[in-house]
């Protein structure tokens, strides 16, 4: 469990469960987080064997990152913490005041 304990690493295995991703479509997708930061996950999960990493042979070269068969073994986890947040966001969302200022109910 301890290969989840980063900041931003859940958010990168979830996005990498698309497909393989470039490191500028990485960054575009969690804009929140720095270069530096990004780069060190990456770097993190590659080493602990959840990513692979392509370097292609281009001009300028670019590189692929991808989920592992090991990191393809965290998306359950994941995708049931993401739907967790989503019930959260619902509910709260539900409960939010209207414009009286009242709290709003959901009828059962």
């Amino acid at each position: 469990m301890s290969l989840l304990g980063g900041a931003w690493t859940p958010n990168i295995i979830w996005y990498l469960s698309a497909g393989p991703r470039r490191f500028g479509e990485l960054r575009h997708d969690i804009p929140v987080v720095s270069a530096k930061v990004l780069t060190a996950r990456l770097r993190d999960l590659e080493q602990k064997g959840a990513v692979w990493r392509r370097v292609m042979p281009t001009s300028p070269p670019s590189v692929e990152y991808g989920l592992t068969e090991l990191g393809q073994e965290f998306l359950p986890a994941i995708s049931t913490i993401v739907a967790v947040g989503h019930k959260l966001k619902q509910r709260k969302a539900a409960q939010a005041p209207d414009r009286s200022g009242d709290v709003v109910i959901p009828a059962a």
